[in-house]
């Protein structure tokens, strides 16, 4: 049989937890009382037999200075010193341990000659012993009568204290047990009283489903501890709600943009075999259908790499960049586009070296000078500004042209997303370019905006400034 890890078990639930902390603490608190009550009660009996052995002894010490000086026996007169005590006992011995005088049916300790006098009798230091049953506490005291020395010890019976401690201690903890049940059913109840929120909540939570993630929970009707809670849920909620419909806009782009080029293959092949043709219907009609191809690779492929991206599976290869040489590097690539659109590219500023992935950055660049040569009017130029700041370096990439509404630039980044809708054949691409900018920024630490106005479009990214690696 397999064996069973502890750290693999349920944990406790939270009634069981609270309820068990009670428990220990009620447990422990009834024991603490019970003890010290008792403690008290037994105290207050000490207390009251030594205030009772000083009164005997007291008696007795009066009763021999009375007989020394009417000069009579002690025995005449100790008969009647502790009239009116009852259960007590004294007995007087002289010097030599004779004994003088004794109460009736008492007993002193066995090893009396070994037991010290008491200079003063207080509770604390009484002595107690047992004799044929009988369990006596008492105090010896050394006594000065004239040129005579007595040694008295006083005794008090403790039968019916002992009697009373035990009816006592039964009493005390049948309360106790009582008041911890009691204590314990009522902690019970509150616990579960004050769970009652959280199976609300757990119930309201039970009816959210993929098709209601409109559904929020109201912070008002719980108690102040669940606001949090609530809030973190509601939060959490908003942004499910805002994945599914990202997610749902996605598949749709996704079906869109991939049945087009699709569409266009299949009917393009339909037509090519829809009657013999010369070879150079056929070239043309294989060229068309090797665009659309590459259209197709290049979304899929985009769309895979966002997809490593957003599932940290890719590794940037961190190295020192010059940003300067890296954006003229780019320049390289598109100067033939640049050529024939009658644009001009151009590069100000510099920078220190960042730290990032060459591949990773060029394909930003590439990206985003693309679209600028792609809107930019015949005879204008491009402009990539670089600079530095205390905290990041700076890149800005600048082109004239039609200015974008405001209303669309906080999109501008999302995939498949196109301030034009009606745009899907041109140039543009799947929609994609700036959702990979945005991506490849954000995995090296910084932030990308958009900015148009005044007829002039600008994307501006800030990289923080670090070390290499």
């Amino acid at each position: 049989m397999a064996n069973v890890s502890l750290a693999n078990r349920r944990p406790l639930s939270l009634n069981n937890r609270v309820m068990l902390f009670v428990a220990i603490a009620i447990t422990l608190s009834l024991l603490l009382i019970g003890y010290l009550v008792q403690k008290t009660v037994e105290r207050h009996f000490e207390e009251q037999d030594a205030d009772e052995l000083v009164v005997i002894t007291h008696a007795v010490e009066e009763a021999l200075e009375k007989a020394s000086k009417e000069r009579v026996t002690p025995e005449s007169i100790l008969d009647k010193a502790v009239s009116g005590h009852h259960g007590v006992y004294f007995q007087v011995w002289d010097a030599n341990y004779q004994l003088i005088f004794g109460s009736a049916d008492f007993q002193p300790p066995a090893h009396l000659p070994t037991l010290a006098p008491l200079s003063r009798i207080h509770a604390d230091n009484l002595y107690q012993w047992e004799i044929e049953d009988k369990v006596y506490r008492g105090a010896i005291s050394l006594l000065h009568i004239g040129d005579a020395r007595y040694r008295v010890v006083a005794a008090i019976d403790m039968g019916f204290h002992i009697h009373f401690l035990e009816s006592f201690s039964h009493t005390l903890w049948l309360i106790m047990i009582l008041a911890g049940v009691v204590t314990l059913l009522a902690a019970w109840f509150g616990v579960h009283q004050g769970h009652a929120p959280l199976r609300a909540l757990s119930e309201a939570m039970r009816d959210i489903q993929a098709d209601r993630l409109d559904v929020r929970l109201d912070t008002d009707t719980v108690p102040a501890e669940l606001i949090t809670l609530v809030d973190s849920f509601n939060r959490m909620i908003s942004r499910l709600e805002e994945s599914f419909e990202k997610l749902s806009y996605f598949s749709a782009d996704i079906a869109h943009e991939l049945r087009t080029p699709l569409t266009n293959l299949i009917t393009q092949t339909q037509v090519g075999l829809g009657k013999s043709r010369s070879l150079e219907e056929y070239r043309e009609l294989l060229y068309s259908n090797l665009e659309e191809q590459e259209r197709l690779t290049k979304m899929v492929n985009d769309m895979l790499w966002l997809a490593q991206n957003d599932n940290g599976l890719l590794d940037p290869d961190w190295e020192s960049l010059d940003l300067v040489q890296e954006v003229r590097a780019t320049f390289e690539f598109f100067e033939a586009l640049a050529d024939e659109k009658g644009v001009r590219l151009q590069v100000e500023g510099k920078a220190s070296s960042m730290t990032g992935d060459r591949a990773m950055l060029r394909r930003v660049l590439s990206n985003l000078l693309s679209n600028a040569i792609r809107f930019t009017p015949r005879g204008k130029d491009v402009s990539v500004r670089v600079s530095d700041s205390t905290a990041s370096t700076n890149l800005v990439v600048e082109n004239p042209g039609a200015e974008i509404p405001g209303e669309h630039l906080p999109r501008l980044f999302d995939r498949f997303y196109r301030v034009d809708p009606s745009r899907k054949r041109e140039s543009e691409g799947a929609g994609l370019g700036l959702a990979i900018v945005r991506s490849i920024v954000e995995a090296h630490g910084g932030t990308v905006d958009a900015n148009s106005q005044r007829g002039r479009t600008s994307f501006s990214i800030s990289f923080p400034r670090k070390t290499s690696n």
